[in-house]
Formats: C-alpha cells, structure tokens, sequence
C-alpha cells in the first residue's frame, strides 16, 4: 500500500512512475507512438556508431550514441506526449487555459474574464507582445465576447497591442495545439518593466465574468474564476 503524508496531502509519483503513467496514456491514444520513440533512439544509436566505426574510435562513440539515443528518444517522446495531451483535452471547456497556464516564458494567464451560459470563454493573456484574449468556443458566438472584453480593457491597456486568438474547429480558428506555437510567433513590442506596468493596470480592473444562467449542459465543468500566475 502507498503511504500517505502526515499532513494528508497526495504524494507526488516519482520520476519513472511518471513517465510510465504517460507511457499507458500515449499508448492508448496513438498504439504507433512507442514504436516511433524507440525507432529514434534505436536510430541514433547506429548512426553514432557507425561514425565512430569510420573514424576509428568506437570506445568513445558507444556511450556517446546510448546517450545520443537516449536524448533523442525523450524528446521525441515529450512531443508525441504533448500532441496525445491535447487530442484529449480538445473540444473540453477549459481546454485553451490549460495550454495557457503551462506556457514557457514570462506569460500572466487570466482564466475566464469574460463567458457565457453557452460555456464559451475568453482568457486574458499578458505578455512581451502586449494583451492577447483567448477565446474558447464556436466563432458566431465567440466574436461578441471578444469585442465586449477588449473594449472594456483598452483604457487601462493604453497604446499596447491588443490582439484577439479563436480556439476551436471553425474556420479561421486554430486549434488547442496550434496554440502556444501561434503566440510565440506574435512579435515582442514590450520590454519586461512594461509588462509590469501594464498587468498592474489591467489586474485592477472588476471582474467581467458572470456566471451562467439556465441548466449547465451534461458533463461539462464550469470554469474557475480568474486566477492570475504569480511573475
């Protein structure tokens, strides 16, 4: 039987239990994905082997190529992962502020500022780039929300950048996946003191987010209020 802290909280698995768990995961969602990570590392391998066959030093080229494959191989891994991830979270309430909140780099992620009955949402995102709402749902529903959040932050955001992203399955919106890849291209217009400033100003404002009125649809969880990451 597992132990449990003193304290009652959930110990956290350890390192290799972890990449187990994700292991059953990535295997259930794509059953090619294992052979695909072991195939890069076992490709490695043999390439840095041979180089180490041509030239001569094959001593030095083995540990180097197990360690060469093993990189190869997690990377590779991580990626198939993180795709898995956000097959299944796709389509979910919520789904676009998960992939905000573990974004890499100095991004403050305000969940839900703006919804509706429908369970549609925008999440305010402040970063390098300025202000980015992030929208959640179908596009002829999404649109007005978007509007009502940017008119209502536009004083408080000044002269910054205001740009708006759709995440869902209609045209001309991108997808959980494309998301953190489409605002890391957005282009850097402030520097981290300004920044700063800027979600200082913004984190004033009152909360816009009303929670819905009518029975919530079956299954579906209700977005937490917002919650901003700590710089």
């Amino acid at each position: 039987m597992s132990k449990t802290p003193a304290d009652g909280s959930q110990e956290r698995p350890g390192r290799l239990k972890q990449i187990r768990m994700v292991a059953q995961v990535l295997r259930q969602a794509d059953p090619k994905a294992l052979p695909i990570v072991a195939a890069s590392a076992i490709g490695t391998l043999i390439v840095v082997i041979v180089i180490g066959l041509v030239i001569g030093r094959l001593w030095f080229f083995v540990p180097l190529g197990i360690l060469a494959g093993a990189a190869v191989g997690m990377i590779v891994f991580g990626q198939l992962a993180q795709r898995a991830q956000y097959k299944v979270i796709a389509g979910q309430p919520g789904a676009a502020a998960a992939v905000l909140k573990n974004m890499r780099g100095d991004w403050t992620v305000t969940e839900a500022v703006s919804g509706n009955r429908n369970l549609d949402m925008v999440h305010r995102v402040v970063g390098r780039p300025g202000v980015v709402l992030v929208s959640e749902g179908p596009r002829n529903r999404v649109g007005q929300l978007l509007g009502a959040e940017k008119k209502r932050i536009s004083r408080a955001a000044q002269q910054v950048p205001i740009y708006d992203v759709q995440v869902g399955d209609d045209e001309d919106q991108i997808t959980v996946g494309q998301l953190q890849r489409h605002l890391m291209k957005l282009p850097r217009n402030l520097t981290k003191a300004q920044v700063g400033e800027l979600n200082d100003r913004l984190q004033a404002l009152p909360r816009s987010m009303q929670m819905p009125k009518g029975p919530i649809p079956k299954g579906a969880k209700m977005p937490k209020g917002p919650k901003p990451k700590m710089r």
